[in-house]
C-alpha cells in the first residue's frame, strides 16, 4: 500500500509498507445505487435527486450518507432474509482491501498506468463531472473489472483513519478507535491527485457530504459454494 516518494500528487500519508490480505473476499463491481439504496433503506438521501426505484437513472451513486448510514445499509441488507439464507454477510472493505482492489495488479498511480492523461475515461472528475455524479459504470473498468474506483463518489471503508501507516500488516485495521473514518477513491469535483490508487482521505462517521458514497464488501468465509 501506499506510494513512492516520486509519485506527484502524493501526500504524507501514504508511506509504503507490506500488507497482506488472508482471507478471499468479493468486492462489489459498483458503487451503491441510489435505487438499491432505496429499496433497502426506504428512502433515498441523495443530492443529485435525479434517481427513483423505477426510473432510468436510479443507478446513479448514492451519496449524503454517512458512515453509520452505509454501515446500517450493510446490516439490513444483511438481514434480508434471501440473503441470510444464502449466508451472505455485507459490510464496509477495510482500507487495504479496497486499495487492492482498486490496484488491481498495479503498482502505478492509478490502475490503468502512471500518467493521468487517460484519467477522463475511467472516472468522473473535476475537469469531466459537471460538478454532479453520473451512473455507474459508464467509464472503463479496471483489469478486474472494477468500475468508479477512481472518481463520481468518495467511498467509505471500514477503518478508522491513522495518518502515516508504518511496517508490515496482517489484514490491517487498526487503530481500534479514531476521530475520522477513511474514504478512498476521490470524487467528482476533484482533479487528478485525488484520485490516485493511493490517496487517502477521511471524514466524520456522521458527515452525510454529497461526495460521499460506498460500495460493498462481502467474505468469502460461510458462502455455500
Amino acid at each position: 500500500m501506499g506510494s513512492p516518494a516520486s509519485e506527484q500528487g502524493r501526500d504524507d500519508d501514504e508511506t509504503q509498507h507490506e500488507v497482506t490480505i488472508s482471507e478471499d473476499y468479493y468486492l462489489g463491481v459498483f458503487e451503491v445505487t441510489q435505487a438499491q439504496y432505496e429499496k433497502v433503506i426506504g428512502t433515498n438521501p441523495s443530492y443529485f435527486q435525479r434517481a427513483k426505484v423505477a426510473d432510468q437513472n436510479a443507478d446513479l451513486p448514492v451519496e449524503s450518507v454517512s458512515w453509520d448510514d452505509a454501515v446500517e445499509f450493510c446490516k439490513r441488507l444483511s438481514d434480508l432474509p434471501e440473503e441470510k439464507k444464502a449466508g451472505r454477510v455485507y459490510r464496509l472493505p477495510t482500507e487495504a482491501e479496497w486499495e487492492y482492489a482498486c490496484r488491481a495488479g498495479s503498482t502505478t498511480a492509478y490502475s490503468f498506468g502512471a500518467s493521468s492523461k487517460s484519467l477522463d475515461d475511467y472516472a468522473w472528475n473535476v475537469g469531466n463531472s459537471g460538478d454532479q455524479t453520473h451512473p455507474v459504470g459508464e467509464k472503463k473498468a479496471n483489469a478486474w473489472g472494477l468500475y468508479d474506483m477512481h472518481g463520481n463518489v468518495w467511498e467509505w471503508c471500514s477503518d478508522w483513519y491513522y495518518e502515516n501507516p508504518k511496517g508490515a500488516f496482517i489484514d490491517p485495521s487498526d487503530p481500534k478507535e479514531g476521530l475520522f473514518r477513511v474514504i478512498r477513491g476521490g470524487g467528482l469535483g476533484l482533479g487528478a491527485a485525488y484520485c490516485r490508487s493511493a490517496r487517502r482521505y477521511w471524514s466524520s462517521a456522521v458527515l452525510r457530504d454529497i461526495n460521499n458514497g460506498f460500495r460493498l464488501a462481502l467474505s468469502s468465509t460461510g458462502i455455500p459454494k
